[in-house]
């Protein structure tokens, strides 16, 4: 009980000062800088950084750095127990006054100047911005971040797996995912890329004759795997077979194209499908929903245009 009565002298003793009580009152809702905090207050730099080390030393104030920059805030443990009722009661007395109602207006102005920094910025950048944002963090990372609208709890297959690029892609938005190849070299490949990643599972088998059981999945991938395929119709009813009611298909492969060089190259035995096929294809094998659409070109792609299929298993 002593050490208790202690503390709250401790913390009357850092709050029995008014510029303290008004920075906690500006660092209770925002994160702020040692300048952010001189231009609000209007006081200088040493003034203020000597009430931001009490308030610190005491425990109502904590810092991170950011850059060059270093951000001042009240930590969420200052606003507990009894320090907590201390403040509710400071902060009562306080925020009324006319120095805090000042600090208030001048607060505005420097979040204010934040977002004209901000805008300013993207007022000269807009031009560039695309080759800046792609420079910076690829031109892909938003298709990868897309991938966290999936539910967490699905089990998805990567039917025609490869090497296990789409696989690895969806492990850490998925409860599990089932990787099917018929390729022992691939999936050799697979396995090294694979390693340590724990809800993945790999099977070896025929996509006309999937090694799963009924309604096992919640949504399939077939990434560039029809053209190699001499029934196509055969695996996509097998992939229906595998899905739950309602499961989805994600299917991404070439659209018509007239390069017989990819029947030797790339084993081809299909030189690409239209819309109407796909469509076809996908009702017959008991899909329903079907959306088929083509895919904007990447300029240093060399290959032939691309589309995405989509699908659903008709409820029974």
């Amino acid at each position: 009980m002593a050490d208790a009565s202690l503390a709250i002298l401790d913390h009357l003793s850092t709050l029995a000062d008014v510029t303290r009580d008004r920075l906690l009152l500006l660092l209770e809702s925002h994160e702020l800088t040692v300048g952010e905090l001189c231009a609000v207050l209007q006081l200088p730099q040493s003034t203020v950084s000597r009430h931001l080390k009490a308030l610190s030393d005491a425990g109502w104030v904590t810092s991170r750095a950011e850059g060059t920059s270093r951000l001042y805030s009240m930590p969420r443990e200052a606003r507990e127990g009894a320090a907590k009722r201390l403040w509710v009661v400071v902060r009562e007395h306080v925020a009324g006054t006319r120095g805090a109602a000042q600090d208030h207006h001048r607060l505005q102005a420097v979040l204010a100047g934040r977002r004209a920094k901000s805008q300013e910025f993207f007022s000269s950048a807009a031009a560039q911005w695309d080759r800046l944002r792609e420079e910076l963090f690829g031109a892909t990372f938003h298709l990868h971040a897309l991938l966290g609208l999936i539910d967490d709890q699905w089990t998805v297959a990567d039917l025609g797996a490869g090497t296990g690029a789409v696989a690895a892609a969806l492990a850490p938005f998925v409860r599990e995912v089932v990787a099917v190849d018929s390729s022992a070299a691939m999936l050799q490949a697979a396995r090294r890329r694979l390693q340590g990643i724990d809800n993945v599972t790999i099977h070896r088998g025929e996509l006309e004759a999937l090694p799963l059981q009924d309604a096992a999945l919640d949504a399939a991938t077939l990434i560039l795997v029809l053209p190699y395929l001499a029934q196509p119709e055969r695996v996509l009813a097998e992939t229906a077979r595998v899905l739950k009611p309602g499961g989805r298909v994600v299917i991404c492969d070439l659209m018509p194209h007239d390069r017989e060089t990819y029947r030797q190259q790339l084993g081809h035995l299909r030189l690409g499908f239209s819309e109407p096929q796909m469509r076809s294809a996908l009702e017959e094998a008991g899909f329903t929903g079907i959306r088929v659409r083509p895919l904007p070109p990447d300029p240093r792609s060399k290959g032939p245009g691309l589309f995405v299929a989509t699908g659903k298993v008709r409820s029974s």
